[in-house]
């Protein structure tokens, strides 16, 4: 890792840290001294000049201790005294070249915060190590995945980086996931809906658009349960969506692009219930533990969200309806390497026995590859005509 400073203003200069890759660090025990970590991990050029004319008293010998021509130290300071607006070292007939006074403070200041932040300079460099060993480990896969927010995905990301599979997760709505798929910008999408959604769903309506036959695969991942998360003990006694509006209890919603959304507009539309009578549709919340927050606190009497989310936050949990989630991606994508890791985790006895823990989660095939026009029947495919059809027609 290395410091530079970019530029001297009147106040104070600015500063940039990088960092660069080297051989693995040799073992601690060598006795030879070339070998070892270097000491200060925050590294400057001009600071190294700087100690080594103090320490020889000479351009020339400081050069030499460096390994680096005397032109090259030279045109160095001279360099650093232009951007820095300072004199550097200074220079008497017949005596040895001395640091200025700002290049004396200027190196004490830098020795002082060398001193001052080794443990956490430390610390930070093991886990930029750590952090990109990932990519050099011939075993370890990384996955990008756009998801609808799961309580369930997150523990999965937490045991897959256990196991050389770092799940990059970004938690948006479940259109929003599938767009992202469909765009490139991930090669996992995480959504869900409720088991054999009819047709003419909002659900089918949405989905339909963006997920194809032969050019998407669907992943098992979970069964799960969403409903009304309501105050401890049920104080209005919801049951149902009709008894929200009933009742005139203040719902939360979530937001446009949610696969929650979709489904408690499909719902409403089921039960003929119109989505101005519930009083709270236009409130907004962003995630499932977001509308937990929203009841526990008292802003709100209901809302829908799944059950982890009502355990959490202390609330109760009615349950209306029983959901698949799934997890798609790119036929083509289907076996490489990462999405390959990622179905064997999810097949994996460990990993299925963690999920049935959870409260709200089902296994359901999980980690099995799944027919999309199967499990989403919205696609009336017309039977191909033969030959002889054809040439009648």
């Amino acid at each position: 890792m290395t410091a530079s400073v970019l530029r001297h203003t009147q106040d104070v200069p600015k500063i940039e840290l990088s960092y660069h890759w080297g051989p693995e660090t040799p073992d601690p025990s060598s006795t030879d001294g070339t070998a070892q970590r270097q000491q200060a991990l925050l590294r400057n050029p001009l600071m190294d000049l700087l100690q080594a004319v103090k320490e020889y008293g000479s351009i020339a010998s400081a050069a030499k201790s460096t390994g680096m021509s005397y032109r090259h130290v030279w045109g160095e300071l001279k360099k650093w005294e232009v951007r820095l607006n300072q004199n550097l070292i200074v220079w008497e007939k017949g005596m040895p070249a001395e640091l200025s006074e700002f290049a004396s403070k200027l190196l004490w200041a830098e020795r002082q915060a060398q001193a001052r932040l080794a443990a956490p300079i430390e610390s930070l460099l093991s886990e930029l190590e750590r952090t990109f060993s990932v990519a050099f480990d011939p075993m370890a896969h990384v996955l990008s995945l756009y998801a609808s927010h799961d309580d369930a995905l997150v523990r999965l990301r937490e045991v897959a980086s256990r196991q050389a599979l770092h799940l990059d997760v970004r938690f948006c709505g479940s259109v929003d996931a599938i767009r992202a798929l469909n765009e490139g910008r991930c090669e996992i999408a995480g959504f869900h809906t409720r088991s054999m959604p009819s047709a003419d769903s909002l659900a089918a309506q949405t989905y339909k658009s963006l997920l194809k036959p032969g050019r998407h695969k669907l992943i098992a991942f979970a069964i799960r349960t969403q409903g009304l998360l309501v105050p401890r003990g049920n104080p209005m006694a919801l049951k149902s969506l009709g008894d929200v509006v009933l009742r005139k209890a203040r719902y939360v919603n979530r937001e446009l692009g949610t696969g929650t959304r979709l489904l408690l507009d499909d719902l409403l539309n089921e039960q003929n219930i119109a989505a101005e009578l519930l009083h709270g549709y236009q409130t907004l919340e962003p995630s499932h533990a977001a509308v937990a927050t929203a009841i526990a606190s008292g802003k709100a009497d209901a809302g829908l969200a799944i059950e982890s989310a009502a355990l959490a936050a202390n609330l109760d949990f009615i349950p209306l309806v029983t959901e698949k989630y799934w997890l798609a991606c790119l036929k083509t994508a289907l076996d490489t390497p990462a999405v390959l890791a990622l179905r064997e985790l999810l097949s994996s006895q460990d990993w299925q026995a963690t999920l049935d823990a959870m409260l709200g989660y089902k296994v359901n095939q999980t980690g099995q590859v799944q027919s999309l026009s199967r499990e989403l029947p919205w696609w009336q495919l017309k039977p191909r005509q033969t030959a002889k059809t054809a040439k009648a027609a």
